[in-house]
């Protein structure tokens, strides 16, 4: 027998060699049929694989991300078993999760091309297949039969990962007539797939390397109900019209160039007050909690990023050094803030009563994302962190990483997201060469996150194998609207690199002692923060925030010398509004200002000139009524102060 611990901590007896599937049909005969996948002492597995030791276990369902991704997981394998049934020959690269949904990343037979018209065939011959419950069941195989299966296949792709994995730790997984290189985990039969929509076809290189060959990219979701498909396919149209790329175009906030190269945003004006304001925002939420602002140069030398560590860990994602014509001499874009901050710290001696050191950047980095990866504002080659380093006493970790977690709240307060989670980031115990620094330094690192949340009240879940590569961090999840998760806000916890640039302060005792570091991005980047928002709110800023606040439709021409009069009142209010002089008819001028979003629309004629007063419009809300251009200025002032100060607070 041997004895399994459930998420409640009780404690069962079974058999050795049980499953997660019996666990589940020895809970509740519900529970087995809605069950997809199971964690045992963390690691995710199939329900159907023998669990020989004592152990924890916590079984997925589908509002588990664990269970969804086993779902989609095995989604991938079925449409990839459809592929091939309708192109036969076709050979297979990978088939991964990704946020909603699976791809599958594909090279069909020579004359072969795959079209949105394809798409609906595909999907059909997916539902036939999981109409069958074809089980899927897990094999270990040797190196060199798993070269023979996929050789006799014919399929390089597949070679060439067996090539670089070792003996004694490959699986495939099979289903029907379909076999594939995999380490799971699945479910147990395809016959929990019930709706199927695939989305969307791509290119991609293989192995994103753009000098390898291009496939084809097919995209797809699946759900256990077909009700849930539908709800989702509405999501997706809605989310289509909050596309930031859709909306930043309407409200002229940003654009690219090619002409100045991909993935490099260019800020038109108003998206650049857009940007002013929030900086403007943290920087005052930043002085009360006792930030000092610093301005660190655009490269740095190349020995600076060996010595924190990002050269040797991210030098292939990262643009290739700029050599200078001194021989020897080279330097790189800034692919992080961190380092440049340490060597302010140690520009002169530091006290034990300076600390804790505060130092706040907007700094702007670059990082070399393949030209498939880039998408909008979310993923880009140019972007600006609003960064802090954070250089305390061991005593002062844990007061200052909770003051973190307040300005992170008061910026979710001010912007209106309600719906968080937080996840507590830690290394991978079995995999520690992948992390710089001491055991010591990292139990010490972890466990400070640990306590400070316990002491918040912080609901939280971890995850392993998700730190920073110098240290375990604090990540808030929010979800948008629409429902969709986005990684926002994070805290990281660092005794490392204190370590490698040699910081130091004098103790009461004395003596030296090195400080610890705390990297902290309530925004994480403001390009892609600007793009959560934009999708978020559909374009409907804050008042305070958002670029035109007021815009003034003369009825006609004769009122455009009163409209800009109302207009330079306004501005003296340090209120942002702009005139639409256009020779159009008044019903069109508020129709088209309604699309921008401009949260007021002040309209002027010859009995608001007369009276030197505006009528007003609330955007969404029609005709607010009549009122004088000071009562107006003092009214939109003041909604402007009630809402900053509910966040401040």
């Amino acid at each position: 027998m041997i004895k399994i611990t459930l998420p409640d901590n009780s404690v069962k007896e079974f058999d050795k060699g049980v499953t997660g599937l019996e666990i589940a049909e020895a809970i509740s005969s519900r529970l087995a049929k809605e069950v997809l996948s199971i964690s045992v002492n963390g690691e995710i597995r199939d329900l159907t694989r023998a669990i020989d030791t004592d152990a924890t276990i916590k079984l997925h369902l589908w509002d588990d991300l664990e269970g969804r991704t086993t779902f989609w997981h095995s989604s991938a394998h079925l449409m990839a078993e459809a592929i091939e049934s309708s192109f036969p020959g076709t050979k297979f690269g990978i088939g991964p999760t990704v946020d909603n949904g699976f791809y599958y990343d594909i090279d069909l037979p020579e004359g072969k091309v795959l079209s949105d018209k394809d798409l609906a065939g595909i999907e059909q011959k997916m539902l036939e297949l999981a109409r069958t419950k074809e089980e899927i069941t897990r094999s270990e195989i040797s190196k060199a039969d798993a070269l023979k299966l996929f050789t006799d296949k014919g399929d390089p792709y597949k070679i060439e990962l067996i090539t670089d994995l070792q003996d004694g730790t490959i699986t495939t997984y099979h289903q029907g007539n379909f076999t594939d290189l995999c380490r799971g985990p699945h479910l147990p039969n395809m016959g929990f797939i019930k709706a199927i929509k695939l989305t969307s076809i791509a290119g991609a290189y293989w192995r994103g390397n753009e000098k390898n060959k291009m496939l084809t990219r097919v995209y797809g979701i699946t759900f256990p109900k077909q009700k849930l498909l539908e709800e989702y396919l509405v999501l997706l149209e809605e989310a289509k019209k909050r596309d930031h790329r859709k909306i930043g175009k309407e409200m002229e906030l940003f654009t690219f160039s090619a002409a100045v190269g991909l993935g490099l945003p260019l800020w038109l004006p108003k998206g650049t007050i857009l940007r002013e304001q929030l900086e403007k925002f943290l920087k005052k939420v930043q002085k009360k909690f006792g930030y000092e602002q610093v301005i660190t140069p655009h490269i740095g030398d190349v020995g600076l990023y060996k010595t924190s560590g990002h050269f040797q860990k991210y030098g292939k994602d990262s643009f290739q050094p700029i050599r200078t014509p001194n021989e020897g001499e080279e330097y790189m874009l800034k692919p992080m803030n961190c380092p440049h901050h340490c060597e302010i710290f140690k520009f002169k001696p530091r006290s034990y009563k300076d600390l804790p050191v505060r130092m706040a950047e907007f700094g702007t980095v670059y990082r070399y994302e393949q030209s498939g990866e880039l998408h909008g504002l979310t993923r880009v080659r140019s972007f600006t962190q609003d960064d802090a380093h954070i250089f305390c006493r061991p005593d002062q970790l844990k007061e200052e990483f909770l003051k973190v977690i307040d300005i992170i709240f008061i910026i979710f307060k001010a912007l209106d997201f309600k719906d968080y989670a937080a996840q507590i980031s830690l290394r991978d115990p079995n995999n520690k060469e992948k992390y710089i620094g001491s055991d010591e330094n990292w139990e010490k690192a972890e466990n400070a996150i640990i306590e400070a949340c316990a002491e918040k009240g912080l609901k939280t879940k971890t995850e392993l194998g998700e730190a920073a590569f110098y240290g375990p961090k604090l990540d808030f999840m929010i979800k948008d609207a629409l429902g969709r998760s986005w990684q926002l806000g994070t805290i990281q916890v660092d005794y490392n690199l204190p370590e490698r640039f040699g910081l130091e302060y004098i103790g009461a005792d004395d003596k030296r002692h090195r400080p610890v570091m705390i990297h902290r991005a309530p925004f994480g980047s403001m390009e892609r923060f600007v793009a959560v928002l934009i999708e978020h709110t559909a374009g409907k800023f804050p008042l305070w925030l958002t670029p035109d606040q007021v815009v003034i439709l003369p009825i006609s021409e004769k009122y455009n010398d009163y409209a800009q009069k109302v207009s330079n009142q306004l501005n003296i209010s340090d209120i942002r509004a702009v005139i639409d002089d256009r020779n159009e008819k008044i019903g069109r001028k508020i129709r088209d200002n309604e699309m921008k979003h401009i949260p007021y629309l002040l309209i002027v004629g010859e009995k608001e000139f007369e009276s030197n007063s505006v009528s007003v419009r609330r955007q969404g809300e029609g005709d607010q009524g009549s009122m004088s251009v000071d009562a107006f200025a003092e009214f939109i002032g003041k909604e402007v102060k009630d809402q900053l100060s509910e966040a401040y607070n």
